[in-house]
């Protein structure tokens, strides 16, 4: 059983910066790959990134390439995405999710968390 635990949206400008955090619980979080997906008010849930288990490989939306980095510290349980330059079609619930691949899909992903709101306003 994996626990996770979203941190650090809020209500920003657009062109600033946030960074979201993903907690998660036990010892075997370190082995799963990690995904964020976002879901905004009345549409389906994206795929935003993902990273491997060891950090080796990281996936990006189209919409994030160049402006979000997601990155992982195993040692601290931690899963991280940093996103530079926010638009207001960033808007939207933010969610960690633990899986055995770094797949696009949410369906390959096994654990999730509450999420997080993302605000961006222009």
């Amino acid at each position: 059983q994996v626990l996770l635990t979203e941190s650090g949206g809020g209500s920003v400008q657009a062109g600033a910066s946030l960074r979201l955090s993903c907690a998660g619980s036990g010892r075997a979080f370190g082995g799963y790959a990690v995904g964020w997906f976002r879901q905004a008010p009345g549409k389906e849930r994206d795929f935003v990134a993902t990273i491997s288990w060891n950090g080796e490989s990281t996936n990006y939306a189209d919409s994030a390439k160049g402006r979000f980095t997601i990155s992982r510290d195993n040692a601290k349980n931690m899963v991280y995405l940093q996103m530079n330059s926010l638009k207001p079609e960033d808007t939207a619930v933010y969610s960690c999710a633990a899986g055995p691949t770094p797949y696009y899909s949410p369906s390959l992903y096994d654990y999730w968390g509450q999420g997080t709101q993302v605000i961006v306003s222009s």
